[in-house]
């Protein structure tokens, strides 16, 4: 695998083969792959029943800056999880005055900073995780200071219990 100066990974044709090799069930779809079109050009040339590779080209005419800006709001995930009234889920989730008003407190700096789509993501992929039986920590860093995270699964540091700043978390 190479990285381009916008972080994304891509690979050729040759890595591609060696790839298969070890694994003839990969999803070729998954890559983007420098120098795609050849096989593209002998896959439709043949009628063969092969989808085609995802071609990888370099933008020149695009900051890093513009690049992250623009890929920003695209999330890989269910378009019923892009538009999941994520605040109304998390308060569904509260048990008590306490829990309310904490989660509250946090969703709204979460949402002053732009991050409710972040909180969507999250949580789907949490629901990905338990779905597939993919373990992951009980909690790592400052994230355990947040009270949303922990509803949504993220961690299991119930932070309104140890009376954690979630401003530690969202600086």
């Amino acid at each position: 695998m190479k990285y381009d100066r916008f972080g994304q990974s891509f690979t050729d044709e040759r890595e591609l083969c060696e790839l298969l090799y070890s694994n003839p069930e990969l999803d070729l779809s998954l890559f983007l792959v420098d120098g795609a079109e050849r096989f593209n050009q002998a896959v439709h040339a043949n009628y063969a029943e092969f989808g085609n590779l995802r071609p990888y080209q370099e933008s020149t005419a695009q900051s890093v800056e513009e690049f992250d800006q623009d890929n920003q709001s695209d999330w890989w995930m269910p378009e019923e999880c892009k538009t999941l009234d994520i605040a109304e889920w998390v308060l569904a989730q509260c048990n008590g005055d306490a829990e309310l008003q904490r989660a509250g407190e946090e969703l709204i700096l979460f949402q002053e900073r732009g991050l409710f789509p972040l909180l969507r993501f999250l949580k789907f992929l949490v629901d990905t995780m338990r779905r597939e039986q993919i373990v992951w920590g009980v909690g790592r860093g400052s994230s355990v200071s947040s009270f949303v995270l922990y509803l949504l699964g993220v961690h299991r540091i119930n932070s309104l219990y140890f009376d954690l700043d979630p401003r530690e978390f969202l600086k």
